[in-house]
């Protein structure tokens, strides 16, 4: 899958034509990317980067991660404290730098949605590959509308029920990712204690459980249910999403939500090892076709 669209070219200065899937947000992290390496080039620290736009190393680091907006007078301390003189490299760059302050679809629920989770939604809508493991919920591109909120009423039980609608909202519109022109590859394993969970009631899990058996005809799912007679496996101690892109700068992202925030690892090694896990998982779960007649049992049990 090619994440630019055709005319479109990376430059070693940014994007020249229309941004990828995922706008800024990818933005962000491929300017970073290359900000780090120039940094790195002229073997510069990031305190002493830091000390030059008079922000501390952690704003660096932000910053080569992609998770903040940049400010266009930064950058352009930046580029000069690295070296960075070409008039249409600067420019280049500092266009992107502008690009990657645009807002997605999804700033209009910032009054909803906490920082650490604004960023994964962005990293979702540029994904290629996703892979998750699920214990607890179904995965929130495949839930119902009454389950996620009865999902959401769970965790935001003093919330007025307009803030729990537009979290509703929210996560019905991060599902229009699936319907896309090109949507991602999405592979999902889910514990089968999450299927026997009746959030919402019977009634509500009766039509999240075939919500999936739907889901798992799409051509780019692939849904497999961890059952109980495996026993214990290698990610018993809890559920991880690793985000994978199309664009090759950029390093594979394992997410893993906490009750107030959430990691995102991007080491080769951290990711790797999720990775590992995960295979051993797919291999370990039901086949996608019994994962199905799985469903179908418990839907018939319930």
């Amino acid at each position: 899958m090619n994440m630019v669209e055709p005319g479109s070219q990376w430059t070693a200065g940014g994007l020249a034509g229309d941004q990828p899937r995922g706008g800024p947000t990818v933005l962000r992290m491929l300017l970073g990317i290359q900000l780090r390496r120039l940094r790195e080039a002229k073997d510069i620290t990031p305190e002493q980067a830091g000390y030059e736009i008079r922000a501390s190393r952690s704003k660096i680091s932000r910053v080569e991660h992609g998770r903040v907006g940049f400010k266009v007078r930064d950058v352009e301390d930046l580029l000069t404290l690295y070296g960075v003189t070409d008039g249409q490299e600067r420019q280049r760059m500092l266009a992107l730098a502008q690009q990657a302050n645009n807002q997605g679809w999804w700033a209009k629920y910032d009054d909803i949605m906490p920082d650490w989770f604004e960023s994964y939604v962005g990293l979702e809508q540029a994904t290629s590959l996703i892979r998750t493991y699920e214990l607890q919920f179904v995965p929130g591109l495949f839930q119902t509308e009454d389950y996620a909120r009865a999902v959401t009423v769970l965790g935001h039980r003093a919330a007025p029920q307009s803030e729990i609608e537009r979290r509703v909202s929210l996560r019905m519109q991060r599902q229009d990712l699936l319907t896309t022109q090109d949507p991602p590859r999405i592979w999902a394993v889910i514990d089968e204690s999450a299927l026997r969970r009746p959030v919402g009631g019977r009634d509500v899990m009766r039509a999240q459980l075939r919500r999936l058996m739907e889901v798992a005809d799409l051509p780019r799912v692939t849904l497999q249910v961890m059952p109980f007679s495996q026993g214990g496996h290698p990610a018993a101690g809890g559920s991880f999403t690793i985000m994978r892109f199309a664009e090759p700068d950029l390093p594979d992202i394992v997410y893993i939500e906490q009750l107030t925030g959430a990691l995102y690892l991007d080491r080769r090694d951290e990711a790797d090892n999720y990775m590992e896990v995960m295979n051993r998982l797919s291999a370990e779960a039901e086949t996608p076709a019994d994962s199905t007649d799985l469903l179908a049992g418990i839907i018939k049990d319930m």
